[in-house]
């Protein structure tokens, strides 16, 4: 830390902000408090107490009063500082005691330029082609991954994003990465697609539709589960998909249990029996394709196949948002018709078999470079712990996946964290809460800073290496 005039350089970050009195860096985290870089806001402690409504026990490094805090209270990296520049321990070293288990757990936050997130929008409207870029703002921020089954995938991010482009496609990464890791709403537009908005843990909304379900299955796999259902109340079924579109008649499910040919022709790529491959472009109408009128994918109904007036059709899309039901004429074409009563319940339990639209937002990053030092003076042998599940890798109290290989890559779930767990430094780079837990004597064999591990009273009474005030909330979805 130097001094410019009244001005306080402050080194948590990269981009050593002069810090005029009273007033706060360029990523809003840190101030100058009475001649003093400051953390502004509190590190959070969780604990499982706060389920069972006690307490918030607040408290600040030069004024807490010694009020205790509930015995299984953990310290998160959220709020807790950074580590930078790496030659420094991490903020917090917590001593613990675990069933009888004498426990250290490593907590920091986290500077992220290899990050970004993965994000799962359940629909099966079509979002934009596979490898299309999305854009916030106009400026490129991801792409359009590979499908997954009844969701839509998105790569956002990344360093080439964050910090390979110019200064507006970086600043416009960063921030919309922000919003979404911490459960705030972000506006997209998909290259030669969709607009489509992204909440974490909220319905997509797709050119301005609220998406509502998302599909049971494909169109076979909805003749499976439901053609038991439709015998007897009709004599064809079409559950019009993009990706399989299903026929009762000719499928092995209604063949099993006797379903009568039915003479009819879908328009498109035929795979096994009653099951259909690019029966229509994809769009935003039934089942993920461009259809609004479903009988676009029919032709020809042959007679010498069982085709005849009077047969009944019931066209079905995956999720039941769409049905229509017919009926075929003189000339076998065929004529709309009110659903009959009977019919209603199949339809209804597509609807009821379809889970909830929603939005999963993934962050990823690479807990590599130097951060590691702050942990260990020898970097690889954490990584290699965390590899091997000897250290147990948390972000603000969340379990991560670790990815296999080599480095600490790394998913959570944005939903597990506390609010307002991420923030950001305008090098441009996300901040991310960071614990590894691991028992006391792995953790010094790692070559851990022994000389900085406290225990939790020395915490509270001593703070970090930026005083701040603390609170204890509870569990993110009641779980460790």
């Amino acid at each position: 830390m130097t001094r410019s005039g009244d001005k306080i350089r402050c080194d948590a970050c990269p981009v050593m902000c002069y810090i005029a009195p009273g007033q706060t860096g360029a990523c809003d985290r840190y101030a100058n408090a009475d001649g003093r870089i400051v953390r502004t806001d509190p590190v959070v402690m969780l604990s499982h107490a706060l389920e069972r409504g006690e307490r918030l026990v607040p408290f600040a490094a030069r004024d807490w009063d010694g009020e205790p805090f509930p015995a299984d209270t953990v310290v998160t990296g959220i709020g807790a500082g950074t580590t930078y520049p790496d030659y420094k321990p991490a903020p917090f070293i917590v001593s613990s005691t675990v069933e009888g288990a004498d426990m250290v757990t490593v907590v920091t936050e986290a500077i992220f330029s290899y990050c970004g997130v993965k994000v799962k929008i359940d629909t099966d409207r079509h979002l934009g082609p596979e490898g299309a870029t999305v854009r916030v703002e106009g400026e490129a921020i991801g792409h359009v991954m590979t499908a997954e089954y009844g969701s839509q995938m998105l790569s956002l991010g990344g360093v080439h994003h964050l910090t390979g482009g110019g200064k507006a496609e970086g600043r416009v990464t960063c921030a919309a990465l922000l919003a979404l890791c911490n459960g705030e709403p972000v506006d997209m537009a998909i290259d030669g697609g969709s607009t489509v908005t992204v909440q974490s843990g909220q319905p997509p909304v797709v050119d301005g539709v609220r998406e509502r379900r998302m599909r049971v299955g494909c169109g076979s796999a909805t003749i499976g589960m439901f053609a038991v259902q439709w015998q007897g109340l009709v004599d064809e079924v079409v559950v019009v998909d993009d990706h399989i579109t299903g026929v009762v008649s000719e499928h092995q499910a209604g063949k099993v249990i006797g379903w009568e040919p039915t003479g009819i022709r879908i328009k498109g790529h035929r795979s096994t029996p009653g099951r259909y491959f690019r029966v229509s472009e994809p769009g935003l109408g039934w089942g993920g394709t461009k259809l609004t009128d479903p009988l676009d994918i029919l032709g020809d109904w042959n007679p010498k196949k069982g085709a005849r007036p009077g047969l009944t059709l019931l066209m079905v899309s995956t999720t039941g948002e769409e049905y229509a039901y017919y009926v075929l004429d003189d000339d076998l074409r065929p004529q709309p018709a009110p659903l009959p009563e009977a019919l209603k319940p199949s339809v209804a339990l597509i609807d009821e078999n379809c889970e909830p639209s929603l939005c999963t937002v993934m962050f990823m990053g690479g807990a590599g470079g130097s951060l590691r030092a702050g942990v260990t003076r020898n970097p690889v042998r954490l990584t290699r712990s965390v590899q091997a599940r000897q250290t147990r890798l948390t972000a603000g109290g969340a379990e991560c996946y670790v990815w296999p290989g080599g480095g600490i890559t790394f998913m959570v779930d944005v939903t597990r964290l506390p609010p307002g767990a991420f923030g950001y430094v305008p090098t441009p780079a996300l901040v991310a809460p960071l614990e590894f837990t691991l028992p006391r004597d792995q953790y010094l064999a790692l070559g851990g800073h022994d000389d900085a591990i406290r225990d939790l009273d020395r915490v509270r009474a001593e703070g970090g290496e930026y005083p701040t005030a603390a609170k204890v909330a509870a569990w993110p979805g009641g779980e460790p």
